[in-house]
């Protein structure tokens, strides 16, 4: 029960700090507009600062940009959106087609941000193919299930299951629409920059202690650490500067992009936590508790990269150039 408390405090706590930022104008610019590295740089700095609230920050964002690449509505005032698009095999939703609009129905998995989002756009299967809609998260029909997060890491984010029965939907755009669009994959890399801000956030206790005095086991992995955070730095900037010279993918090179930087960013950020922790021991780890909990949520949420899976798609995209 207390436990639970503490995790409804921390939803609680970012859902507020999510209202604050977007009602303070943070609007980063959209990605391949001759400002990518600065949009990237944004949700870098927010991953260092606070990786929950970076989270629910990139997810408005991205839905952002993903309305304004296929023509949908602009959001209006105090919109807080989320992108609900994973498609796990245990939870499906289905769209159908009624007067005068569609219908949703059915579980929609790792939904972040489900009770601070007023809308969402979430993918479901419809009798063409799949497709993306639009949500409004007041209507009839749409139930966050709390509980279904077990995790301490990335437990701010409020990323539940959501029940939807026969919920109102605007389609945006047409099948595949979304997964098809350049932007598809520029969004993947926006994802990247968060987690090289949150290994920033966690390299940030190494670095105080290194800058108190030498030691030459610490100062060596501080050396590996700013290593490894400057080589993502610049795989984020070539890759920005790539996606701003070519934003419709006339190359055809978004997709290994994407693959290469979140690859890298997710190896970057395994490797701080795990160079930090050799480095700094117990300590922090048990008596820091703000530097634990940035630990708890970079290791929750680098497991969005899928691993071996997505290093083997990767391949797939180099073989077909060859």
């Amino acid at each position: 029960m207390e436990q639970s408390a503490r995790w409804s405090d921390e939803v609680a706590r970012t859902a507020a700090a999510f209202s604050v930022l977007l009602d303070g104008g943070w609007s980063p610019p959209l990605p391949g507009g001759g400002s990518t590295a600065a949009r990237w740089s944004a949700l870098a700095e927010l991953g260092a600062r606070d990786l929950p609230l970076a989270r629910l920050a990139e997810g408005h964002a991205d839905a952002v940009a993903v309305l304004a690449e296929l023509d949908g509505p602009e959001p209006g005032p105090g919109a807080r959106l989320g992108v609900w698009a994973a498609e796990p095999p245990t939870g499906r939703v289905a769209a159908r087609r009624v007067d005068g609009g569609w219908v949703l129905t059915g579980t929609k998995q790792w939904c972040s941000g489900a009770r601070a989002c007023t809308g969402a756009l979430v993918t479901a299967h419809a009798d063409d193919g799949r497709r993306i809609f639009l949500v409004d998260l007041a209507a009839p029909g749409v139930s966050p299930r709390p509980g279904s997060w077990a995790a301490p890491g990335m437990a701010g984010s409020d990323t539940v299951d959501v029940e939807l029965r026969d919920v109102p939907a605007q389609a945006v755009g047409g099948p595949r629409a979304y997964l098809d669009r350049p932007g598809f994959w520029h969004g993947g890399i926006g994802v990247a920059a968060v987690w090289a801000g949150g290994a920033r956030g966690v390299a940030a206790a190494l670095a105080g202690v290194v800058a108190a005095g030498p030691d030459p086991h610490r100062d060596a992995a501080w050396g590996s650490v700013d290593v490894a955070l400057h080589a993502l730095d610049a795989a984020l900037a070539v890759a920005a500067a790539e996606v701003d010279a070519d934003p419709h993918d006339d190359a055809g090179t978004a997709a290994g992009r994407a693959h290469r930087v979140r690859g890298l960013a997710a190896r970057t950020g395994l490797e701080v936590l795990a160079t930090v922790g050799r480095a700094l021991g117990a300590g922090p780890a048990a008596h820091d508790g703000a530097h634990a909990a940035r630990c708890a949520d970079l290791e929750v949420y680098l497991r969005q990269h899928h691993g071996d899976r997505d290093l083997a798609a990767l391949a797939d995209d180099l073989r077909a150039r060859r």
